[in-house]
């Protein structure tokens, strides 16, 4: 029961945490240094990509933001900001992927489960264009990174390039942020043979053997609104993934090319920091 309470929380985490965007313009303001506080999510997912079978869940999650000159902590991502100037910023991001317990879907039945990954690695960041009134941006993210599992072994390398649009006060309704991003993703064989392959022994009827291909491994397109009343926080968020062309999209473990994830989530700042530093709306 204990861990798959766990599993649960690590999709809605996922979902929730790892798709929302926050940002807004690049000008300059006092925030405090640290808030912290707690909400609850909900998210409705496909249980890996290419998967037919989908899961909804709702359950309570964190709510905690750190605005260090270094170390960053947000709702969408941890960060170590390592280089920044006005046009160019490296960070080190996290990612990772939720665990699919294969007796509960029916491609992957018989197989052993799809343990958590953790992506770790660079993200080098141009700030493309910003409008006059400074309430729309455009940025170019280039990450690349490696993840583990849980057993602490290689899966692999991905990189996910992406161009990203955040607009304040989108359509004149003050104090909401809308942001969309979209790009390509990228996998080495031992990433893509993680998720879709197929060893020998799992073989049967209906599931051949598969060994997948490194290169090409679709597209995502998101979208995501949010906005701060006072001490609660809104956001949602909808993804649209197609695995159309992918080098791995013959693979019998891929029942569904294109799939939708979306969820949306509202927490409360309980406690903040009395110390105010200097950052851009964006942290």
């Amino acid at each position: 029961m204990h861990r798959a309470l766990c599993q649960l929380a690590l999709r809605l985490l996922a979902g929730l945490a790892g798709l929302i965007l926050f940002s807004g313009t690049a000008t300059a303001e006092q925030k405090p240094l640290w808030e912290a506080g707690a909400g609850f999510g909900v998210v409705n997912f496909p249980d890996y990509r290419g998967s037919d079978e989908r899961s909804s869940f709702a359950l309570p999650i964190p709510y905690f933001v750190y605005r260090g000159e270094f170390l960053r902590v947000d709702r969408e991502s941890i960060r170590g900001r390592l280089f920044e100037s006005e046009r160019w910023e490296l960070d080190i991001s996290l990612n990772g992927s939720v665990p699919v317990d294969s007796d509960e879907n029916e491609a992957r039945e018989g197989m052993d489960d799809l343990e958590p990954t953790l992506e770790l690695g660079p993200v080098l960041k141009y700030h493309a264009w910003q409008s006059a009134d400074e309430q729309m941006r455009v940025e170019l993210r280039l990450p690349l990174r490696a993840a583990i599992n849980t057993e602490f072994e290689h899966v692999g390398w991905i990189t996910q390039p992406q161009v990203n649009l955040d607009v304040a006060d989108p359509f004149g309704y003050t104090g909401w942020q809308l942001g969309l991003h979209t790009g390509p993703i990228f996998g080495d064989a031992d990433f893509h043979q993680y998720f879709f392959g197929v060893e020998p022994e799992f073989a049967r009827p209906g599931r051949p053997a598969y060994d997948a291909d490194s290169g090409y491994a679709g597209a995502q397109v998101t979208a995501a609104l949010s906005k701060r009343f006072g001490k609660m926080w809104l956001g949602g968020f909808v993804k649209w993934d197609t695995l159309d062309g992918a080098a791995f999209e013959d693979s019998p473990l891929v029942r569904d090319k294109s799939n939708f994830t979306a969820g949306f989530a509202v927490s409360w700042v309980l406690k903040v920091s009395d110390e105010l530093v200097e950052v851009s709306k964006e942290d």
